[in-house]
């Protein structure tokens, strides 16, 4: 069996009904459509020579990386979206929709780009930073604790507004469906860890909690965080909530950049048993995060894995003719 430390650490996120995985050279996109087929979305990576060089900086890495995969996995999350709205057309409405993209972007990727960036914005920098600070201040702020202790009740308050959050997202059958293909996507990538057969049979007896998953990211953020702030304090303590909250934002890049190295150590040590356990956070999280897939969604991760891995083969072998197909909505079938 081929050990896990030659194998390439392969990632990817959950689409609308599909998987996005990147590859050393090329992210691709299987979905599946509504009349069963899997189309694939495939985009070759063409990184700065500076953002290459980032991505070997520690601690700058990290931030590099939330931000590169931001940016190149809304591409992919609307192109799921489009081909989950297209499956809805008449023949009709989707020949016009056609037209539309031909004259460049649709009106629904641009609302979709818009959207997801604001969300993000407002509940990674205002729910998840400010919320929790005026919340521990209004319950606990008159108690004569050190700025370390109100730190730290912060840091739970923070948790679990994203348990809250991700609970009742869970909820809703879109957003299962998708932490199912989340599922998926981590069952794919452990099979590959493992050496394992890359079938729907074989896949499904990994677990779908990783290690090296975002939402371990996410947890380890409020983590570290609690730490950074704590420290920070000691020579810069803020005087009022504002400077608590604007402190919190300003020490966010730092908080990040620790977050992403925790998080490469623990994916590291996890088969060391007596370091296992700082792993734990995130996967506890996962189980919101991550539903158990259908071999039918399992069956779509494998597709989208595969056709990664044939592409960077491809382009190792001749870069200078690699190509992909261009990503519309009558991509190559599987």
């Amino acid at each position: 069996m081929p050990q896990e430390s030659k194998r390439v650490a392969y990632g990817g996120q959950a689409v609308i009904e599909g998987v996005m995985f990147g590859g050393k050279h090329v992210n691709v996109t299987a979905v599946r459509r509504k009349n069963q087929e899997i189309t694939f979305l495939e985009v070759p990576k063409q990184d700065k020579s500076w953002v290459t060089k980032l991505r070997k900086v520690p601690f700058l890495r990290g931030i590099v990386s939330l931000i590169d995969s931001s940016a190149k996995g809304t591409k992919h999350l609307n192109y799921s979206a489009d081909a989950y709205a297209d499956d809805e057309l008449t023949p009709e409405e989707r020949a016009k929709n056609q037209e539309d993209e031909d004259s460049g972007w649709s009106l629904s990727m641009i609302i979709g780009v818009a959207a997801v960036g604001i969300l993000s914005f407002v509940f990674g920098k205002v729910v998840l930073t400010a919320v929790p600070v005026f919340i521990e201040e209004f319950l606990f702020g008159s108690l004569s604790i050190s700025q370390f202790g109100h730190t730290f009740i912060e840091g739970i308050i923070k948790i679990l507004l994203v348990f809250a959050y991700l609970y009742f997202l869970s909820m809703t059958p879109t957003i299962k469906r998708l932490f199912q293909y989340h599922g998926a996507e981590h069952k794919v990538i452990s099979a590959y860890e493992a050496g394992a057969e890359l079938t729907p049979e074989s896949v499904q007896k990994f677990s779908r909690l990783h290690y090296r998953c975002g939402s371990s990211f996410l947890v380890l953020s409020v983590i570290v965080g609690v730490l950074v702030y704590s420290v920070f304090s000691i020579p810069f303590p803020y005087d009022n909530v504002w400077e608590r909250v604007g402190q919190r934002l300003m020490l966010l890049p730092i908080v990040l950049g620790v977050s992403f190295e925790v998080l490469k150590f623990t994916n590291a040590v996890r088969d060391i048993p007596v370091l296992r356990f700082l792993g734990y956070p995130g996967l506890w999280l996962q189980l919101l995060t991550t539903k158990e897939p259908t071999n039918e969604q399992v069956e779509v991760s494998i597709a989208s894995f595969n056709r990664m891995r044939e592409l960077d083969a491809e382009f190792e072998k001749s870069p200078a003719t690699f190509s992909v197909t261009s990503g519309n909505l009558d991509p190559v079938k599987g």
